[in-house]
């Protein structure tokens, strides 16, 4: 099984996701977090085959959920997502990612 745990920033949210191969070459996902928007997401994503990590993102079913429920169009989630599935089809490595900002002397 691979974990991501994503620090979604400002929200407060933190999202532990699992994702674990079967023997059928499907993927099955979990979301443990607080965040609702993100547990609904799981009616549609929570078994996925590989197709899911190299298709674009108008028809990705995880961006295609997270369009559905989660407000928020900047949440890191779909993404943490997607790796998961990537390191769990052996398709990537596992490599953490960050996101900082950079703040110019003087900025509030």
């Amino acid at each position: 099984m691979t974990k991501v745990l994503v620090n979604s920033g400002i929200c407060g949210f933190a999202v532990t996701v699992g994702a674990e191969l079967d023997n059928e070459k499907k993927v099955h996902i979990s979301l443990d977090t607080e965040c609702q928007m993100v547990k609904k997401m799981l009616e549609e994503i929570s078994a996925l085959d590989m197709r899911a990590a190299f298709t674009g993102f108008l028809q990705n079913p995880v961006y295609k959920s997270a369009a559905m429920h989660i407000r928020h169009v900047a949440c890191p989630v779909p993404s943490g997502i997607l790796k998961a599935i990537e390191v769990e089809f052996g398709v990537c490595i596992p490599k953490s990612v960050s996101m900082d900002f950079i703040r110019e002397e003087g900025q509030a």
